[in-house]
């Protein structure tokens, strides 16, 4: 087929290192992989693309006006689709539009719509509510329109969690065509092959987390467990693998339990490196807290089994459903630093245990959450038979 991929998001750079531009990346891959022609459509590139991407034709759309004046640039914003519409109108026709949901667009849909073509909106989070938590949004009623019309435009509606899943179900025009298909990973990239990108010693014991270190992060009981195991033994270590405004707060607190010295942090790096980091750990780590409401599908968790890592994770939202405890991970509740101070605690001095759940993991994802299952079975609630995959 010969898809237009839109992500009409000014914060997600498509060739960037956060979760939401690896995402993009990924569905872009598998879509090549299984042979479509993919027609990109950004406003925010990044980098350059990686060298299995430079096929993908990139159209680039308008930059998002700037303004401190919230209200005028919202709408703008909201009335930036007419152009979008025109676009995919001139490099069209396309046999279907795939668009990652963003606040204001929704001339991807209505263009799916008015030429008779399948769209499909993918929904990673509840971006009106996100918006005003974390952000600033003036015209909320605007910004429910857009929402209206881009839910009421798509024919399929895929949500990456049952939250997610959940909040569509509180719009009457979306429902009906609303699924639920968490996101994946491609395991290839985490061969067995792999070499640790770091220099460690034999008896040093690696704790990492990868990740933006967003607020939604509950960083705070990361490094207060890593502080009770590195007060028991000196040889533990945390690697941070990332950046973000959680980023002071963790180095105060670090300073705080006087374990600094313990702690090595890459910053933002870009995707290519994160299989050799993940190499170099014993246990991988997805904090949340529960005063956030969990509806992420955390690429990050993916990353970590598909490399054959015993995953600690927070009891919360679809981590709940992924992991399950004992079997492929281990879940503490969420803010508890003293549960998962312990949990980790048993991964350390446990290593077959450690290597059991890394195995099973590791399994779990090949049999169910491989990004080629995942857009197969997409494509196939688009309405193309020909794409079905029997998975879980």
């Amino acid at each position: 087929m010969k898809i237009a991929y839109i992500c009409n998001d000014p914060g997600i750079p498509v060739f960037g290192c956060k979760g939401s531009s690896i995402h993009v990346q990924s569905v872009t891959r598998t879509l090549v992989r299984q042979g479509h022609e993919v027609h990109l459509f950004t406003s925010c590139l990044g980098t350059s693309p990686p060298t299995d991407l430079r096929m993908v034709q990139i159209h680039k759309l308008p930059e998002h006006p700037k303004s401190d004046d919230c209200n005028a640039r919202e709408q703008a914003l909201f009335l930036s689709n007419s152009k979008l519409f025109s676009i995919l109108e001139a490099e069209g026709p396309f046999d279907l539009v795939y668009e990652r949901y963003s606040l204001w667009s929704f001339a991807g849909m209505d263009y799916a719509r008015t030429n008779s073509i399948p769209g499909v909106l993918e929904v990673n989070a509840p971006l009106i509510e996100e918006q005003i938590k974390y952000r600033t949004l003036v015209n909320r009623e605007l910004a429910r329109q857009a929402a209206e019309k881009v839910f009421a435009a798509a024919t399929t509606l895929i949500a990456v969690s049952h939250a997610v899943g959940e909040y569509l179900e509180n719009y009457p025009m979306a429902q009906g065509r609303i699924h639920v298909v968490p996101n994946g990973v491609d395991p290839k990239r985490f061969s067995t092959d792999v070499k640790p990108s770091l220099v460690r010693k034999p008896e040093e014991f690696i704790i990492g987390f990868v990740g933006t270190m967003k607020p939604w992060h509950d960083l705070s009981s990361l490094v207060d467990a890593f502080a009770k195991l590195y007060c028991e033994d000196s040889n533990t270590r945390l690697l941070m693998v990332g950046d973000g405004k959680g980023l002071k707060k963790v180095i105060d607190n670090l300073s705080t339990h006087n374990c600094s010295q313990a702690v090595h942090f890459t910053g933002a790096v870009p995707p290519e490196q994160i299989p050799g980091l993940l190499a170099t750990i014993d246990v991988a780590v997805a904090p949340y807290s529960l005063n956030d409401q969990c509806y992420f599908s955390p690429l990050k968790v993916y990353e970590y089994m598909a490399a054959g890592l015993p995953v600690v994770a927070s009891r919360i939202g679809q981590l709940a459903e992924l992991i399950q405890d004992g079997v492929n991970g281990l879940l503490y509740p969420p803010d508890d630093s003293d549960c998962l101070a312990e949990k980790l605690h048993l991964l350390k001095s446990d290593s077959e245990l450690r290597d059991s759940l890394g195995l099973a993991a590791k399994e779990c994802i090949d049999k169910y959450y491989t990004w080629d299952i995942v857009v197969r079975r997409i494509l196939n609630f688009s309405g193309f038979p020909e794409a079905e995959l029997i998975i879980k």
